[in-house]
């Protein structure tokens, strides 16, 4: 195990652990509650390209460092692009990542605790399998911050929930909690937050001694089947949506009376 943790990449944003065919991702920005940096979603597409290289893991656990999962795009982060990179390039950071996950070969578990905002939800919608405390509280604030939700976010939920409630919980806005995920379909398994590290491990191992074979061709055709239902392709002009938004008068008040009423 210690010649394979030593080929990993060096992180600042994620952190990650291998154990035999597992291997432990954490979201690693605890003092701004995991919120989604154009550094963190860059070293998500980093992972994902690394982690298709790895024949060896089987399983990926996606956790959050601290007290939440995520808190979502980091939206001064956002606000100004680095040196040589376009807003919509920026924009576009999301996208990638949020395909990063879904895309590597291996089985994908989301350990979901504390709260899961925006990109965040959509970071778990990505997710093969779903595992979140009782005291877990999703939202998707995005249209009351004034801009729509992107990254693929929009297919991802109307395939795992439907079109109706899609559209409730984006426009609403509204939190909703771990029990009402899981009755909707969001959500695999709702557990104790002192019980979830026990249960998301138990549930790797077990697939994780399966053959990888059926472990990657399963996953494949259901993701396949999901495609068909609501494809994601048209996701990559998600990034032109959000850079209208950020410029958009009404948007950007809007914005600002979001964050207004947060602090």
């Amino acid at each position: 195990m210690d010649a394979l943790n030593r080929e990993m990449p060096r992180w600042t944003t994620l952190k990650i652990e291998l154990d035999n065919r597992i291997a432990r991702v954490t979201l690693n920005r605890p003092e701004k509650l995991n919120a989604l940096s154009r550094q963190l979603m860059s070293e998500i597409v980093e992972l994902g390209a690394w982690l298709k290289l790895r024949e060896d893991i089987r399983v990926v656990i996606l956790s959050g460092a601290g007290r939440s999962f995520c808190a979502g795009f980091d939206l001064n982060d956002f606000s100004s692009a680095s040196d040589g990179e376009s807003p919509r390039q920026a924009a576009d950071l999301g996208r990638l990542a949020t395909n990063a996950l879904t895309d590597v070969p291996q089985l994908t578990i989301a350990a979901v605790h504390g709260h899961c905002v925006g990109g965040g939800v959509v970071f778990v919608a990505a997710c093969d399998l779903r595992v979140a405390t009782t005291e877990t509280t999703f939202v998707i604030p995005e249209v009351d911050l004034g801009i729509p939700l992107a990254w693929g976010g929009i297919p991802r939920l109307v395939r795992e929930i439907g079109p109706a409630l899609t559209k409730e919980l984006v426009l609403t806005c509204r939190p909703f909690g771990a029990d009402e995920a899981k009755a909707i379909g969001f959500i695999n398994q709702v557990v104790a937050a002192s019980d979830l590290d026990r249960t998301v491990s138990d549930l790797a191992t077990n697939l994780a001694a399966k053959t990888l074979y059926s472990l990657h061709s399963t996953k494949q055709q259901v993701n396949a089947v999901m495609e068909e239902i609501a494809g994601t392709g048209r996701s990559a002009g998600d990034a032109d949506m959000l850079v209208y938004a950020m410029r958009d008068t009404e948007s950007r008040e809007a914005t600002a009376r979001y964050l207004a009423q947060r602090k």
